[in-house]
C-alpha cells in the first residue's frame, strides 16, 4: 500500500450511513478498499444531522469498523461528510468587474471575480459549494473571457447554500467525534453534486439534463445545461413518506415498507386484483396499497416537475430525465415520470471511466453517493505509521569455566612406561 491518496468519506443517508475507504491511482481512477453500513433512522431527518450525539457515536462505529479492515500501519485522521438535507438549494449570484479602455480581459481579472464571490456571504444561509460560472463579455455568453477586448465581465455563479444548523450540526459530531480519536473534518461535500460529476457525462451535461435522485428522506434535483450547473434543489418528499403513507390503512411499518417493495406500484395496475397476507393472518388488497403508492408518487414527481420548470431549461434538456437512489427502484416510476415530462427517462450509475476496476457497488443506490464523495475528496485522509522496531541485543554465549586442574595422562605402550619408570625415580631422589 502507498502512503497517499486515501480518501475517507461517511455519507448521511436518512435511512443509512455509508462509510468508504478507497484509494486514488495517479490517473485519478478509484479502488474501494473498504465499506461498512450503519443504520440512521434516529439521527437523521431528512438528510440533516437531528440527533448531534447519536449521530457522532455512528460515526465513530464507521470509522472503527473501516479502521479494522485496513491495514493496521494505517491510521483514519480525517473524513469527508455528504450533506443533501432538505433545505439545500441553489441561488443565482453575480459578480461584475469593470474594464478601463476596452482593456482585455485578464486572468487576474478571472480570479479576482472568483475572490468576490468566495467573500459574499447570502442573510440567514452558508455557502456550502459554489460553481463554476456562466460569463458575460459586453451582455454577449463567453466560455473563455481571457484575452477578449471589453468593457465589462459579468460572472453567473451558482451558490449551493442551506440553514446555517447544517453545517453546525456536522461540526458539533466531529468534536465528539475526535475526542480520544483525533480524527478531524476533511471537508463538506454536497452529495448533489458529487452524484452528478460521478454519474454524468459530458455530454449529458452539454445537451441538457435533469438527474434526480429519489432517496428515503428527500429526493434532490439537479439541472445541467452547456456544461454548467443550473439549478439545484432538495424537496422533502422520499420512499420513507410512501410507507408511512401505508400504515394508515392501517399496517405496521415493518409490513408497510416490504408491502411498498414487493408490491408497490406508482402507476396503478387496473389487473391487480388479488391480496396479500399479512400476519395475523389478515388480508389486504394489492389495489387497496397501490392507491396509497400511486397517489403519493404522482406528487412526488409533481414537486420534481415543478423544480425542473424553475430552472427554466424544462424545454431543452436534450439528456433527458436520469434517475438514481433507493426509491426509484418503485415500480412503474420511470413509466410515470417519462409520462409527466414527455421526455426519455433512464437509470443511471456511477461511471465507468471513475473506476480502477469493475465493481458491482457502481450500480448499488445504497453506496452510489459514498462512491461519489470518494471521487470528490482531495485530500489524503490516512496517515501512515512505520512499525515500530524493537531493539534487540545480540546473545553471548557464556564461556565455559577454565578448569585449573590438569588431569593425569593416562600412561600406555612402551614410551608410558617409560615416563612412569622416570617419575618414580624422581619421587626417590
Amino acid at each position: 500500500m502507498a502512503h497517499e491518496n486515501y480518501i475517507v468519506a461517511i455519507d448521511l443517508g436518512t435511512s443509512h450511513l455509508v462509510g468508504m475507504v478507497g484509494q486514488k491511482s495517479a490517473g485519478g481512477t478509484l479502488t474501494i478498499l473498504a465499506e461498512e453500513v450503519e443504520d440512521s433512522a434516529s439521527c437523521i431527518q431528512r438528510g440533516c444531522v437531528y440527533n448531534v450525539q447519536d449521530t457522532a457515536y455512528r460515526i465513530r462505529s464507521l470509522i472503527r469498523k473501516l479502521q479494522n479492515q485496513i491495514d493496521s500501519n494505517y491510521q483514519i485522521d480525517k473524513v469527508y461528510i455528504g450533506i443533501g438535507g432538505q433545505s439545500l438549494h441553489s441561488i443565482e449570484h453575480i459578480e461584475v468587474k469593470t474594464l478601463n479602455n476596452n482593456a482585455m480581459a485578464s486572468e487576474e481579472d478571472i480570479t479576482a471575480l472568483d475572490v468576490q464571490c468566495k467573500a459574499y456571504r447570502p442573510e440567514n444561509h452558508d455557502v456550502l459549494g459554489i460553481s463554476s460560472p456562466v460569463y458575460y463579455v459586453d451582455g454577449k455568453m463567453e466560455t473563455n473571457p481571457v484575452g477578449v477586448p471589453c468593457k465589462r465581465i459579468e460572472a453567473r455563479y451558482q451558490l449551493i447554500v442551506g440553514q446555517h444548523s447544517i453545517r453546525q450540526n456536522i461540526v458539533k459530531c466531529f468534536e465528539y467525534v475526535s475526542k480520544g480519536t483525533e480524527i478531524d473534518l476533511a471537508g463538506i461535500i454536497v452529495s448533489p453534486l458529487s452524484l452528478a460529476d460521478a454519474m454524468l457525462g459530458k455530454d449529458d451535461k452539454d445537451l441538457g439534463c435533469a438527474l434526480v435522485d429519489f432517496g428515503a428522506g428527500v429526493t434532490s434535483v439537479t439541472v445541467y445545461k452547456r456544461n454548467k450547473l443550473i439549478y439545484l434543489s432538495v424537496i422533502p418528499l422520499g420512499g420513507n413518506l410512501i410507507t408511512k403513507d401505508l400504515t394508515n390503512l392501517p399496517i405496521v411499518e415493518s409490513d408497510a415498507e416490504r408491502l411498498k417493495i414487493t408490491y408497490g406500484s406508482a402507476i396503478m395496475q387496473k389487473d391487480k386484483e388479488s391480496a396479500v397476507l399479512l400476519e395475523g393472518k389478515e388480508k389486504i388488497g394489492i389495489r387497496e396499497i397501490n392507491t396509497v403508492v400511486e397517489a403519493r408518487s404522482k406528487e412526488i414527481v409533481e414537486n420534481v416537475y415543478a423544480q425542473v420548470k424553475l430552472s427554466k431549461e424544462i424545454d431543452s434538456l436534450g439528456a433527458g430525465i436520469l434517475l438514481a437512489g433507493g426509491a426509484s427502484a418503485m415500480q412503474n416510476l420511470q413509466e410515470l415520470i417519462q409520462e409527466r415530462f414527455k421526455k426519455d427517462v433512464r437509470f443511471s450509475t456511477i461511471r465507468r471511466e471513475w473506476m480502477e476496476n469493475e465493481d458491482d457497488r457502481m450500480g448499488n443506490p445504497l453506496y452510489m453517493t459514498a462512491i461519489s464523495l470518494l471521487i470528490a475528496g482531495t485530500e489524503n485522509c490516512i496517515q501512515y505509521i512505520p512499525p515500530k522496531i524493537t531493539e534487540t541485543k545480540p546473545v553471548i554465549e557464556e564461556e565455559a569455566p577454565i578448569d585449573d586442574t590438569i588431569d593425569e595422562p593416562k600412561r600406555g605402550g612402551f614410551w608410558g612406561r617409560i615416563f612412569s619408570f622416570v617419575d618414580e625415580v624422581g619421587k626417590q631422589t
